[in-house]
């Protein structure tokens, strides 16, 4: 039996977090919880399901998850988001794999829900993720707000049966002021990598977003909520590279 240890990032995730860890206790043999000094009562519901928490100032979505994957004792990982949850399926999968592990890391499917709604096009899903590896077969990396685990080149992967249940916003509001954080955070990345974009880019970028996700991935059949997260998605794409184009103005200021 493959021992597993489940990893999460927090800060200020006492909505999320019980619900998160009472998915994983069947199939945990350890978890670790990084926390960027939450103020709410994250920290102590972790406690309440034996998770060991390490208190580390937030150094990026990237440097967090790799900082909670070193931490674990078992090299291999269940790298999860607060907000997300394994459901019965997965959980059973998992379970199995624990006793016929076969490749370096597992892709699993993402299923979202936007205000109660579970959205199955618009780009959303299956929005598979790497997030079931050895640890010594790769790291996070991308451009932050977005990670993504990247196994070394000759590694094999796989795919298990289920849905990560991501729980992504309850609120419209709260969903659009979440994008506008993290548009601020990846154009900040993109400006320290001296990246630019003209401005008939900018407009042609967020045009090919919404007809990408509302078009070619059917976000039509996700009806009302289909529309909404289409339209907020293009908005994100606007306001990163808008972001990315007055830092640089400014930088050049």
């Amino acid at each position: 039996m493959t021992p597993l240890s489940v990893v999460i990032i927090t800060f200020n995730e006492e909505q999320n977090i019980g619900n998160c860890l009472q998915s994983v206790k069947a199939v945990a043999d350890e978890i670790v919880v990084v926390d960027s000094f939450s103020t709410d009562h994250t920290r102590q519901i972790a406690g309440q399901y034996g998770a060991r928490v390490i208190q580390k100032e937030f150094g990026g979505h990237i440097a967090q998850k790799n900082l909670a994957v070193s931490l674990a004792s078992y090299p291999h990982i269940l790298s999860l988001d607060a907000d997300e949850c394994l459901s019965d399926e997965l959980i059973q999968s998992i379970v199995h794999l624990k006793s016929n592990w076969q490749h370096d890391g597992y892709f699993i499917n993402r299923l979202t829900s936007f205000c109660g709604h579970w959205v199955r096009h618009s780009g959303w899903y299956p929005d598979r993720k790497l997030r079931l590896f050895d640890r010594n077969k790769g790291t996070f990396s991308g451009t932050n707000p977005h990670d993504r685990f990247e196994l070394q080149a000759g590694s094999s992967s796989g795919r298990i049966r289920g849905n990560l249940l991501h729980y992504t916003a309850d609120s419209e509001a709260g969903y659009r002021a979440k994008m506008e954080r993290y548009a601020d955070i990846a154009a900040a990345a993109m400006h320290r990598q001296n990246k630019t974009i003209s401005l008939p880019m900018l407009y042609l970028k967020t045009a090919a977003a919404f007809l990408r996700n509302y078009v070619l991935r059917l976000g039509f059949l996700d009806g009302n909520t289909g529309w909404k997260v289409c339209t907020i998605s293009a908005g994100y794409t606007f306001q990163k590279y808008a972001k990315l184009r007055k830092l640089n103005s400014d930088g050049r200021s």
